[in-house]
């Protein structure tokens, strides 16, 4: 699908047509519309176009931002924009979907919102956008561990929770998962600060890429995903929790940090949402979580870019609340 260019004078008469929704869309193959600001106010045409379900993506200045799904500095054919629209382009289902629900979720309360990113997550994982990845990537095996996932440390003053899955950068796999929410579930028992780490050199590298495309049935994927969800427990004491990120923290590692009341990063921490690229959005409450730190449209650009993000710039975008040397000092 196309990615449809105009000046603000154009989109003004684009969306005064009566025959707007039969011009943009998944069914004429435009995903999204990049509005070039002129100085003037274009919050009628941002509200028009987010009514629909494209991407919404102004550039340059508009006076009242607000509105859009996306907004850059630049004039549009150069650095941060491009590498959006090339984003869109490469999968535009995924990113028109994760467009939609980010419109809701900053809206919802946290069960409602888990509901919503769950039923988009689950059509994303039976559209093609996900199975060219699939096929592109090839099968992954690993072989049976049945060593713990999580460990919790009792200490006077705290609790930690920490995954322990280092030869493997804390990938969450069926076990992990399980694991966390029988940790955070046992937490809530108690009154006492709770840190979330990793063990070793990453603090989570996302979900395992070994259990994606074992799901055969995304319907019954979704029932299960409500039931078996750590974000629930984090989102339920997060008032208590500090996650420590301490290297890189990818996908869903950065979904449940997110919940936390304070984010603490190393200099080493490293942030990278590659979902979209992968024809997915996320999937473990980063539609809620991250939109609450930094804001709907940023978590828009945060996957749309899929670059990694250093610790000085999350701390600029909010997603990090301070830096620290050392992770004991939390």
């Amino acid at each position: 699908m196309a990615v449809l260019r105009l000046l603000a004078d154009e989109a003004r008469l684009l969306v005064d047509s009566p025959d707007l929704h039969r011009s943009v869309g998944a069914a004429v193959g435009v995903s999204a519309v990049v509005v070039q600001g002129d100085g003037t106010d274009l919050t009628d045409v941002a509200r028009a176009l987010t009514a629909l379900p494209i991407i919404a993506l102004a550039t340059g200045d508009t006076q009242a931002n607000d509105g859009w799904d996306l907004h850059t500095d630049d004039t549009g054919n150069t650095g941060n924009t491009e590498m959006i629209v090339e984003s869109i382009e490469k999968n535009p289902l995924a990113a028109v979907t994760l467009a939609q629900v980010l419109r809701l979720t900053p809206g919802l309360g946290t069960s409602d919102g888990l509901v919503v990113e769950s039923l988009a997550y689950s059509t994303l994982q039976a559209g093609p956008e996900h199975a060219r990845w699939l096929a592109a990537r090839g099968r992954r095996v690993r072989p049976e561990d049945p060593s713990p996932r999580v460990r919790m440390d009792d200490h006077p003053d705290r609790i930690d929770i920490v995954m322990t899955r280092p030869k493997l950068r804390n990938l969450i796999d069926v076990e992990m998962r399980d694991q966390l929410v029988d940790a955070f579930k046992a937490a809530t028992a108690d009154d006492r600060p709770v840190r979330l780490l990793g063990a070793g050199t990453s603090f989570c590298g996302g979900g395992d890429p070994a259990e994606f495309g074992t799901a055969d049935d995304p319907a019954k994927s979704n029932l299960i995903r409500g039931t078996a969800n750590i974000a629930p427990w984090i989102a339920g004491l997060a008032g208590r929790l500090t996650a420590v990120i301490d290297g890189p923290c990818v996908g869903a590692g950065v979904e449940l940090a997110a919940f936390a009341h304070r984010i603490a990063a190393t200099p080493r921490a490293s942030f990278r949402m590659p979902e979209t690229s992968m024809g997915l959005m996320p999937g473990a409450g980063g539609t809620v979580s991250i939109p609450r730190r930094i804001g709907a449209p940023r978590t828009l650009e945060l996957l749309l870019r899929n670059t990694v993000v250093g610790a000085e710039e999350a701390l600029d975008y909010g997603l990090v609340d301070l830096i620290v040397d050392d992770p004991d000092e939390v």
